[in-house]
């Protein structure tokens, strides 16, 4: 080692990648880098080693799975024509949010000008585009009827909570309210799994994108089993607009319930807005939230949901931090409920 300051540690390495820690152990994992040991054991980063992470960073931000990252990085090119054909979808659909937000400032500069003062409404929905209410309903018990209003619906949007939180209910009412979704239980890999085999042979087109979703998980470290391919065929039918799912981690391994979570992320701009109940590091952590993504808490003491920041020390994020477990901890958890005494 030349010099001990051209080396970072992992916290500093992550930082400066913009990525997480677990990513890159997993990088290391996978052969993709190999970081210099100091005498004492522990990982540093030297200039080799950042740029090869920031390039596999980056192929990752385009869709690849870690698998295709490696064959890219071999020299086989056409692994990345999907990737940066999905890239450029997505490039095309923010210049048309952003075309259709200027032609909305030139109509009101256009109105100011004539004499007429745009409404306090307008400059509201131009300041926060994605911030009106999409539902609206009163929440369940152990809520005392509250209204809550859903807002701002992401890409992934986590609902997490302490047993006896409610959060179950509640992903239910938003099933319930919220136009065009649609509640997936903890049956689905039991009872569902010779449904979605059914449903896929009687649709050709849901049978090649689960087979392909499927494909790209085994790529990248799943185990193909009924409950993996029942919680596909939830998310990838054309017919469920926006799937609300229970405990998504679910009869999931660790490297099947990681899989996912870069599934997920990495599904493309035309991808429909999913919630997700989870209770495990490997499908949210905390590190790697993107701003497509949002985590809603619902609290310990019963308090109204809440729309929680993935930043230590915001409002909310311990709580969410402490209802959080590894994989194999929620295995050993897995089943457990809260249950409502009944009144004398």
């Amino acid at each position: 080692m030349s010099s001990s300051a051209h080396y970072l540690n992992p916290s500093d390495a992550a930082d400066r990648l913009g990525i997480s820690q677990k990513a890159l152990r997993l990088y290391e994992q996978r052969g993709l880098i190999t970081p210099v040991r100091t005498a004492a054991g522990w990982r540093t980063y030297g200039p080799a080693d950042m740029a090869r992470a920031g390039e596999i960073a980056a192929l990752r931000a385009l869709g690849l799975s870690l698998a295709q990252v490696a064959r890219v990085l071999k020299g086989d090119a056409q692994e990345l024509a999907p990737a940066l054909a999905a890239h450029q979808a997505r490039l095309e659909m923010e210049a048309r949010r952003i075309a259709e937000t200027v032609e909305k400032v030139r109509i009101l500069r256009a109105g100011l000008a004539g004499g007429e003062p745009p409404r306090m409404q307008e400059l509201a929905r131009l300041a926060r585009p994605a911030c009106e209410v999409v539902a609206t309903f009163e929440l369940p018990w152990p809520w005392g009827g509250e209204r809550f209003e859903l807002r701002d619906v992401r890409a992934i949007n986590y609902i997490i909570g302490p047993l006896g939180s409610g959060k179950t209910r509640f992903a239910k009412a938003i099933a319930e309210h919220l136009p065009g979704a649609i509640f997936v239980d903890l049956d689905r890999a039991a009872n569902d799994a010779a449904d979605a085999r059914a449903r896929m042979e009687t649709d050709p087109v849901l049978k090649q994108r689960v087979e392909q979703a499927l494909a790209w998980l085994v790529e990248e470290g799943a185990t193909a089993t009924p409950a993996l391919t029942a919680l596909l065929v939830a998310i990838e039918a054309e017919d469920t607009q926006m799937p609300v799912i229970d405990m998504i981690e679910q009869g999931l391994d660790q490297a099947s319930q990681e899989a996912i979570a870069a599934y997920l992320r990495n599904r493309g701009p035309a991808a429909r807005p999913l919630f997700i109940m989870t209770r495990s590091t490997a499908i949210l952590d905390l590190g790697a939230v993107g701003r497509d993504e949002a985590i809603i808490l619902c609290p310990a003491n019963h308090s109204p949901p809440s729309r929680v920041a993935p930043i230590p020390g915001a409002p909310g994020y311990e709580a969410v931090a402490t209802c959080l477990a590894a994989p194999e901890v929620r295995a050993r958890t897995e089943g457990v409920i809260a249950w409502r005494p009944q009144v004398a």
